[in-house]
């Protein structure tokens, strides 16, 4: 994924992001490794290493004649969760296996070699060991998202404080089954400092209330998917729109909505 940080405006983000997607998928078709197009609008391709995928992400920033870490970042969705077994993760391009150090040790030498600013899920949910200590190496320049690790669940996220393990949270209307439960999910998250992303889930409608709810909680990010499908361009549309209504009102955040730690 990419974070358009330094926009000026929404429009300018999504516009950014157009280029950048517009970029990435022509490279990958020019170089037969495109495939199709996932559920949630991204491209589904066919590389060789993980790696690749971050050059190639990496370049379409710069083709899209935008500077990568200072225009926009990286952001990984690792979902740790889908690739563990019994304390070990299964890189299948890579044919290897790790351990949660190895695979923190991995996460790290990313956040270094490539404009990586945020990272979500990178354990397993059950490791809040691994949560912890790939925050109190990298937090400080690398936000550390949980999403399966706190289920949009207060009391979750209330422990995640106590252990410092993480500098945001995932808040997914859905997930926690209720408004006031997401309210209270979200409360609880902003009381402990840590940053807040509205999420949308795969299998979305094009219901739009996850916008609403990221600009009048002032959640400071929100995340709904790719730059394609219906379901994900009525979100983006109707953040447009809000920017649109409100005008002087509000202010793109940027770069200054990213959580580390302090």
């Amino acid at each position: 994924m990419i974070m358009p940080l330094g926009a000026g405006s929404f429009a300018e983000a999504l516009d950014w992001t157009s280029e950048v997607y517009r970029a990435a998928g022509a490279a990958m078709k020019t170089a037969g490794k495109l495939q199709g197009v996932a559920d949630e609008g991204g491209y589904w391709p066919n590389f060789l290493s993980n790696e690749e995928a971050l050059e190639y992400l990496v370049r379409a920033i710069d083709q899209a004649g935008l500077k990568p870490g200072a225009n926009v970042g990286i952001s990984l969705d690792i979902a740790a969760n889908q690739f563990a077994t019994a304390g070990r993760y299964r890189l299948a391009l890579d044919q290897r296996e790790l351990d949660a150090a190895e695979l923190i040790s991995l996460l790290c030498r990313w956040i270094d070699a490539y404009p990586i600013v945020s990272i979500e899920d990178p354990v397993a949910e059950d490791d809040a060991a691994g949560f912890a200590e790939i925050t109190r190496l990298v937090g400080a320049r690398c936000q550390i998202i949980g999403d399966d690790f706190l289920v949009t669940n207060a009391d979750r996220i209330d422990a995640a404080v106590e252990r410092r393990s993480l500098t945001a949270a995932l808040i997914k209307p859905n997930q926690a089954g209720t408004i006031s439960e997401t309210l209270a999910a979200l409360a609880k998250a902003k009381a402990g400092g840590l940053g807040t992303i509205v999420s949308a889930r795969s299998g979305e409608t094009e219901d739009t209330l996850v916008a609403h709810l990221a600009v009048g909680l002032d959640a400071g990010q929100i995340k709904v998917g790719s730059f394609a499908r219906s379901e994900r361009m009525a979100k983006w549309n109707e953040c447009l729109r809000i920017e649109e209504a409100l005008g002087s009102k509000v202010a793109f955040a940027g770069r200054s909505a990213l959580a580390f730690s302090k």
